[in-house]
């Protein structure tokens, strides 16, 4: 069964970042869309409608994550994290099925 995970440290971003929109009901929708150096990049945005009824839900320390089937594809295996260090911070997509990225690590190939 396709699978993404997503950290506790993650979901208590995504937890605060629905919180300070005013929306803690929303979900976070992840995805992938073509474009970037490399071919593809990954989405992140709130998802203010109910999960689709072939989005895959992951449910993790009160958020709600969906990913359409189509994204699934490429992000199956895929852990969601949230780092901080010297460069900064962000979300962290360790995704098995990448073949390459480019530099800055906002655009992926499979």
């Amino acid at each position: 069964m396709p699978s993404v995970t997503v950290t506790s440290r993650a979901a208590k971003v995504m937890r605060d970042q629905l919180a300070r929109r005013g929306t803690p009901q929303a979900s976070i929708r992840l995805g992938i869309r073509g474009g970037g150096c490399t071919g593809y990049s990954y989405l992140f945005e709130f998802e203010d409608k109910p999960p689709r009824a072939n989005d895959l839900v992951v449910e993790q320390d009160g958020v709600r994550v969906v990913v359409d089937p189509k994204s699934l594809f490429y992000l199956d295996g895929t852990e969601v994290d949230f780092e901080t260090g010297i460069r900064g911070h962000g979300f962290k997509f360790k995704n098995p099925n990448t073949k390459d990225a480019c530099g800055c690590g906002e655009s992926i190939s499979f």
